[in-house]
């Protein structure tokens, strides 16, 4: 296939019940990628949404890919896989981006980096052991150099160079796939922060996300290769919003 001059953008947003962030986030990745002098798609995963994800994602302009795997590294693959795009870009449904990571990602990606992410900021009420737990954890995680699943970003070439995310595991998948990105070359860490929803640490008591959070740290790769233990990902939660 011919290389263009310009080539696409793909921007893949995996969903599950997504139906309060989703506008946001698509309206805000249309306003981003309004910079770059390049075509786009956004392709919206929805695994198995009881709400209506699918009809929103429809009326902003998005493909729509179904599945029906409640994981969300098979949901980043289907969109990866489905994309027609050279550059990549994995966004979550709840996170907000902006023209400085379409700009930044793709200056990376033609600098010669293998991919990147970009650091990560909550929105709205965040409470203070909130705060500390995130800045303790992105001073150790981003200092590694690593990519949160919020944002990522590759290329088409690199994304199946790696097989993509690894689907054996239900959560951290970001880490492998930072680091199988890393083998091929550079990985950037884009300065300004996406912004993300703080509801987890909104919805939940300090000590039960704190325990289902450490929990998964010290089992390990064991721990998330099902989804047994990671209700504090998959219990499909949402905030309430009021109408």
């Amino acid at each position: 296939m011919a290389r263009f001059s310009n080539p696409m953008i793909s921007f893949i947003v995996p969903a599950y019940n997504e139906e309060h962030e989703l506008s946001d986030t698509l309206a805000a990745i249309h306003d981003a990628a309004s910079c770059a002098a390049q075509t786009y798609e956004i392709i919206v995963v929805d695994d198995a949404s009881t709400d209506a994800t699918p009809e929103i994602a429809s009326r902003a302009g998005a493909k729509v890919i179904p599945i029906n795997r409640r994981q969300i590294a098979a949901s980043r693959n289907a969109g990866g896989r489905a994309a027609q795009g050279e550059y990549l870009f994995f966004i979550d449904a709840d996170t907000r981006i902006n023209r400085a990571h379409v700009n930044g990602g793709i200056a990376a990606l033609k600098d010669g980096y293998a991919g990147g992410g970009a650091r990560v900021a909550m929105d709205g009420f965040v409470p203070i052991w909130g705060r500390m737990l995130l800045r303790g954890f992105a001073s150790v995680y981003f200092g590694l150099n690593l990519g949160a699943g919020a944002f990522l970003f590759t290329s088409r070439h690199n994304f199946d160079v790696i097989g993509g995310f690894d689907e054996q595991y239900f959560a951290g998948e970001e880490v492998y796939f930072s680091l199988e990105l890393r083998k091929l070359g550079g990985f950037k860490v884009l300065q300004e922060p996406v912004i993300t929803s703080g509801r987890k640490l909104r919805m939940y008591p300090a000590k039960h996300f704190l325990r289902k959070f450490f929990g998964v740290i010290f089992r390990g790769p064991r721990g998330v290769r099902s989804r047994d233990k990671l209700s504090l990902w998959y219990d499909g939660k949402r905030e309430r919003h009021l109408a």
